[in-house]
């Protein structure tokens, strides 16, 4: 593990010199630090207003605050499924820092290998706190104020970012705007941010002006949860829709599903990450070509002084041409990795679901035995980790297969392309054909075995509907020959059975390295595999929390308690009327409709008239409810 940090931080390092040659005003490290005084002036602010559900006791210290000063949430990362997309912009806003963190260059202090732990731990609740503002203004229920105060802090940071990319736009690996390649995702979110919160700012002024109702308090049940529940209490219809061929074999969007912010999030994140781990890496790639090239040049210089005649020159020609071959290869192999952990990020949504649907009808049956009843606390805390560590496997996934999938180039280069260059294609194809033909004989002796023993050493089915001959032995005398005679060869078969068996597995675990929602371990071990583990624990902490027919019960509950509360409440209301002298419906609704008036004149210019009657009557309750 030590030897992958290290060579990432070494992978990164060129990355930080982007603008050694640049003098530039903004200090985006320095910034970062000086970020924290808005940052934590805004949550001061927003928790002010944020009022505490229990108040504390007269005794306390903290009375005198009165019911301010409540928890500022930025993101419930279990139950919110609305403005999901503005909660994975700003994930996307983080991402420059977020690689900034994983290539471990956040170092302000000097402390020694083994506390290093405590050192990203530092810098990570720095990053957090600097960028807790986009999320705290995004959940806020106080839309007028957060939306102005998350405006300007997205701004400060939008105008900061431009700052930066506008006086060292060009750099010594990408040449011309190296520094907008860089930073262009992030001023993306930032922008689309800005809009967001300008949006909220016209809808809240509207709001509290009176042109628009207000905004009703946050459901318990979602709409498309509630949906969930009345479709699966229709009866299910015979007839099936067809599917297009995308639905069939890409993916079938479902009004009655809608993943969680979280994921969204993480989805956004991971797909920025991945372009700038991508951007890095060829700035790497340019950089060690560079120092290739003066290797090369060197070489060229000793094959000219010896005019080609020294007893190095065919090991110096091979080398060149290796080196060639792999950058190349190196090139070229970057758009299939990237394609493979793009289409992993779609998978994982697709797994998400397909997992959700399952835990929800009761099948466990797709998860290990060892994890069909995992601990409260590791699940707790697997959804903490599961984000974080879905885009570090995604990054390192995309490493390790580049690295494979460019070992595999170089070997079709020198074992197929080169022979053919180099007019020894007759050969080439001559030892592909008995590579072929050796394992054809092989496969087909494997084969062979498999039949004689269906058509010699197995009694005969026992109906005639049965699709295999039952595991009963016929022929024992031929069948003990058999196995004498096959024992020596099978010695021999098992030598490259077990080389296949370990081949295929790094292939396997080397290409799944990136899936974090399927384990790569055999059978007894999932539990070393930390990524799957904390994949399920995130499955069932929203399994628990989020499932709709839960949900559904839970909403039915208050709604009665609310609706028999109210009851109560018209039932006390009515006896203590009839205590008095007794009024009679009509009189009280006068009095109510005239009470109403007075304390809001301009309602008689907008009253309705009926031939005859001088006003229109209105109920009660409707009266009881109008304050202007």
């Amino acid at each position: 593990m030590s030897k992958g940090i290290l060579l990432w931080a070494t992978l990164l390092a060129a990355s930080r010199q982007l603008n050694v040659t640049c003098a530039s005003s903004v200090d985006m490290e320095l910034f970062l630090h000086y970020s924290l005084i808005p940052s934590l002036l805004i949550i001061l602010v927003l928790s002010f207003l944020q009022r505490r559900v229990h108040r504390k006791q007269r005794d306390d210290t903290f009375y005198l605050l009165g019911n301010h000063f409540g928890m500022i949430v930025p993101l419930d990362f279990v139950g919110t499924f609305s403005n999901r997309w503005s909660y994975g912009v700003a994930f996307g806003a983080t991402a420059n820092k977020v690689m900034f963190l994983f290539s471990e260059g956040y170092q302000p202090l000097q402390v020694p290998q083994w506390a290093q732990a405590f050192v990203l731990l530092i810098g990570g609740v720095e990053v957090g706190l600097a960028h807790f503002p986009f999320f705290a203004c995004l959940s806020s229920e106080f839309r007028l104020v957060s939306s102005l105060l998350g405006f300007g802090y997205s701004l400060t940071w939008f105008v900061v970012t431009i700052l930066q990319i506008a006086q060292c736009p060009h750099g010594q690996f990408l040449g011309s705007y190296e520094t907008l390649i860089f930073y262009w995702p992030s001023l993306l979110c930032l922008a689309f941010l800005l809009v967001h919160f300008l949006h909220m700012f016209l809808k809240a002024l509207r709001v509290y002006l009176g042109l628009e109702p207000q905004m009703e308090e946050k459901p318990m049940l979602e709409a498309h949860q509630a949906e969930h529940v009345k479709q699966l209490l229709r009866k299910a219809c015979p007839q099936e829709t067809k599917k297009s061929w995308f639905q069939a074999r890409v993916y079938e969007w479902e009004p009655c599903f809608q993943f969680p912010s979280r994921m969204i999030g993480t989805i956004v994140l991971a797909f920025i990450c991945l372009y700038l781990f991508i951007v890095i890496e060829f700035c790497m790639f340019v950089y060690v070509r560079d120092k290739l090239a003066v290797f090369e040049g060197k070489l060229e210089s000793y094959l000219t002084y010896m005019n080609e005649t020294g007893t190095l020159t065919p090991v110096i020609l091979q080398v060149k041409e290796l080196i060639s071959i792999t950058k190349g290869v190196w090139v070229v192999t970057i758009l299939p990795a990237s394609l493979t952990c793009i289409s992993y990020l779609f998978h994982v949504l697709a797994c998400y679901r397909k997992h959700m649907k399952r835990l929800r009808a009761g099948d466990k049956h797709f998860l290990p035995p060892k994890f069909r009843s995992p601990s409260s606390a590791q699940c707790v805390v697997a959804i903490a980790r599961y984000s974080g560590w879905q885009i570090a496997y995604i990054l390192w996934g995309y490493l390790i297969i580049h690295v494979v999938q460019s070992l595999c180039g170089v070997m079709i280069m020198y074992g197929l392309v080169l022979p053919i260059a180099h007019n020894k294609g007759l050969e080439m194809l001559q030892g592909l054909g008995l590579g072929i033909l050796t394992i054809s004989i092989v496969v087909g002796l494997m084969i062979l075995q498999v039949w004689i023993a269906s058509s010699c050493f197995l009694q005969p089915k026992l109906g005639t509907a049965d699709k295999q001959k039952p595991l009963a032995l016929n022929n024992r005398k031929a069948f003990h020959n058999f196995n004498y005679f096959l024992f020596f060869y099978n010695v021999v078969l098992g030598l490259g059975a077990c080389l296949s068996r370990l081949l295929i597995s790094c292939l396997l675990g080397t290409w799944l390295i990136a899936r974090i929602d399927r384990t790569i371990m055999q059978s007894g071990y999932e539990r070393a595999d930390m990524g799957f583990s904390a994949w399920v624990g995130m499955l069932y902490v929203d399994h628990y929390h989020t499932n709709p027919v839960l949900l559904s019960f839970c909403h039915i509950l208050i709604a009665d308690h609310r609706e028999r509360k109210q009851q109560k409440t018209i039932k006390h209301w009515s006896s203590n009327q009839s205590s008095g002298p007794r009024i009679s419906a009509r009189s009280r609704t006068r009095w109510l409709l005239l009470q109403t008036l007075i304390n809001n004149p301009k309602l008689v210019m907008l009253r309705k008239s009926r031939p005859g009657h001088g006003s229109q009557e209105f109920t009660p309750v409707l009266l009881a409810s109008s304050d202007c």
